[in-house]
C-alpha cells in the first residue's frame, strides 16, 4: 500500500534567505529549507548523518550544503553525503506555488 503524503505550507517564497538556511518544524519534523542561487527550494533532514549537527546553519554552496560541525558535503537534491564520507539523510519535495513553499511530508 503506498503512503499518502501531506502537502504542507511551511514559508513565503520570499520569506526564505537566499543561499541560507532555515529551520522549519512540521509535526516532529525539524527539516532544513534552502532557497538555492537558482530559486529552487530544498528541503531536508535537519540533523548530519555524522555527529547531528544542524544543516540549516551550513554553508551553502551550489546543490549543497556543509555541516557547520565537521565540513561533511551533503547533497540538498538527493540527500547523500559525499566522499570520502558516507550516510544521507531525508529529503523531502518542495513546491512554489503563487509565491508560497509547500512540502510534501
Amino acid at each position: 500500500m503506498e503512503k499518502t503524503l501531506e502537502k504542507v505550507r511551511i514559508a513565503s517564497v520570499a520569506d526564505l534567505p537566499e543561499k541560507m538556511g532555515k529551520t522549519v518544524r512540521v509535526g516532529e519534523l525539524e527539516l532544513a529549507v534552502f532557497k538555492l542561487g537558482n530559486g529552487t527550494v530544498r528541503a531536508i533532514e535537519n540533523r548530519c548523518p555524522h555527529k547531528g549537527g544542524v544543516l540549516a546553519e551550513g554553508i551553502v554552496s551550489g546543490e549543497h550544503v556543509f555541516c557547520p560541525m565537521h565540513d561533511w558535503k551533503i547533497c540538498t537534491t538527493d540527500g547523500k553525503v559525499q566522499a570520502p564520507d558516507v550516510g544521507c539523510v531525508s529529503t523531502y519535495k518542495a513546491v512554489i506555488e503563487d509565491g508560497d513553499v509547500y512540502l510534501f511530508i
